[in-house]
């Protein structure tokens, strides 16, 4: 199996797509974290989206020779959606 392929995903086009789509969406919460709420959950927030994107698979994997786990980002995905809509100030102005 090549190293360079994706091969955390069945079919990569999708886990591309998935991780993009992802991706803007947690950092799309990061900007209004950054904006509305308090600086430093936005910046955490952002931090957590560079983990979906798949540029940043790439580069974890040829500079430090790991990527991280799709089971690991489906759990923090879930994470983040809970404390979005059910702990930070940002659900409640969704409300």
């Amino acid at each position: 199996m090549n190293n360079d392929s994706n091969f955390m995903y069945a079919n990569p086009i999708v886990g591309n797509i998935s991780g993009w789509v992802f991706g803007l969406a947690v950092l799309t919460v990061g900007l209004l974290n950054m904006f509305l709420i308090h600086l430093v959950p936005g910046i955490v927030y952002l931090l957590l989206s560079l983990s979906y994107f798949p540029p940043a698979n790439v580069f974890l994997r040829k500079k430090f020779g790991f990527s991280i786990p799709l089971a690991v980002k489906f759990i923090l995905a879930i994470i983040i959606i809970m404390f979005t809509l059910g702990v930070s100030d940002l659900g409640d102005m969704i409300d």
